[in-house]
């Protein structure tokens, strides 16, 4: 069981970093994106239940004493880095603004839909923890960060990408070794990020059209107390 648990780290690893190649493929079919990003979410489905009861029974058994907090600071790594290239300079396939708004929607749209999933599902986590178990906010936003970092800049660099991805699947990994999800919430969170930012990078032309075409856009952080993030105001 430990080894199909490698083959879904390889999975998430390998479907992330092959969106690259297919960035760099010009008028290609619109859902033609989508494939890798649904494929993971319907192998978090087919995976739900019995197949990640015995995948966490065996996880337990070979790592019983495995716990680290590394996973709460990793899963933004893939959203500073593109951010940290652009602020200093480093030209991507947009502006530095237009990679604040793309990263702000992507990430929104991911969070949102994970967020609502989880209050909408209830599952509970094999801790025992809570009933918020799926989908995997954390895995969300490192996959997240990841597909805009490789959108950005992988058509640069493979390396971008790998990085990316690579560290979204250490922290997909990490949460299933902390016993704080099962296998289905991070397959199916991996696939909800990429699918996010493709839908938020293809309606974006749109965006820019319609709505910022006044180019009076502001992009400002928040903090409420309880959650923090960016927000963004634009005259409509």
């Amino acid at each position: 069981m430990i080894r199909f648990l490698l083959s879904c780290w390889l999975v998430l690893f390998f479907f992330g970093t092959s969106l690259a190649q297919l960035d760099s493929t010009r008028r290609k079919p619109v859902w033609k994106p989508f494939i890798a990003p649904f494929s993971l979410m319907t192998a978090g489905l087919v995976t739900q239940g019995s197949i990640s009861r015995e995948i966490r029974r065996s996880v337990r058994q070979e790592f019983p004493n495995f716990q680290t907090k590394a996973d709460n600071y990793l899963e933004f790594v893939p959203t500073l880095v593109p951010l940290s290239l652009g602020a200093l300079g480093v030209k991507g396939k947009h502006a530095f603004k237009d990679q604040l708004v793309l990263m702000v929607l992507s990430q929104g749209v991911a969070n949102s839909l994970s967020y609502g999933l989880k209050r909408i599902i209830q599952y509970p986590r094999p801790n025992g923890d809570d009933n918020l178990s799926f989908p995997s906010g954390h895995t969300s936003v490192a996959f997240t960060g990841a597909a805009v970092l490789s959108k950005e800049y992988g058509e640069q660099s493979v390396w971008y990408s790998i990085a990316g991805y690579g560290i979204a699947t250490s922290v997909a990994g990490m949460r299933v070794l902390n016993d704080k999800h099962w296998v289905a919430d991070v397959l199916f969170s991996a696939g909800l990020g990429i699918a996010s930012t493709e839908a938020v990078y293809a309606v974006y032309p749109w965006i820019q059209r319609k709505i910022f075409k006044q180019n009076k856009l502001a992009v400002m952080p928040f903090y409420s107390g309880q959650t923090y993030g960016l927000a963004m105001v634009a005259p409509l």
